[in-house]
């Protein structure tokens, strides 16, 4: 793999941004855009998020955040791999990371909503050892919403 670097990131930093454009330009060909759930950015509660962006050889490739539910869960949200370079593990890199970054502060669990027009990310979770849980949240009564958990352990 070529040089792979995984960064934590603000809220406003551009190549999160321009990922996150990209994801939902992926997104709006695979769903109705009401069936879309996005991160509003101006609401403040986006500072307690954790981000990060990957580069390869130093190209924004791919992002992934983690939203606060409680003190013991945390939710996955905009998590993007760029299609050219799906494939090499950077996926799996990330998320790996993410839950890290989890378990750091203290996180049991992390939750995460898909949906059914996007297999390939259904295979990675479940891959990941998420497993299929209750639809939670915003998600609740969303019929088409797909969600996923996975019990973090703790590092000793």
């Amino acid at each position: 793999m070529s040089n792979l670097t995984i960064v934590k990131v603000k809220s406003g930093h551009v190549d999160l941004h321009e990922l996150i454009q990209k994801l939902d330009e992926d997104l709006l060909k695979r769903y109705p855009a009401d069936e879309i759930y996005l991160v509003d950015f101006s609401n403040p509660k986006v500072k307690e998020m954790i981000f990060a962006v990957v580069y390869m050889d130093a190209k924004p490739v791919a992002c992934g955040g983690l939203r606060p539910i409680d003190a013991e869960e945390m939710e996955l949200k905009r998590f993007y791999v760029d299609p050219s370079y799906r494939r090499q593990g950077i996926a799996v890199s990330l998320l790996s990371f993410l839950e890290d970054e989890a378990r750091k502060r203290g996180t049991l669990r992390v939750k995460l909503e898909t949906g059914a027009a996007q297999p390939e990310a259904i295979a990675l979770y479940t891959k990941q050892g998420y497993e299929s849980i209750e639809r939670f949240g915003e998600y609740e009564h969303d019929i088409n919403s797909l969600c996923y958990g996975k019990k973090l352990h703790l590092s000793l």
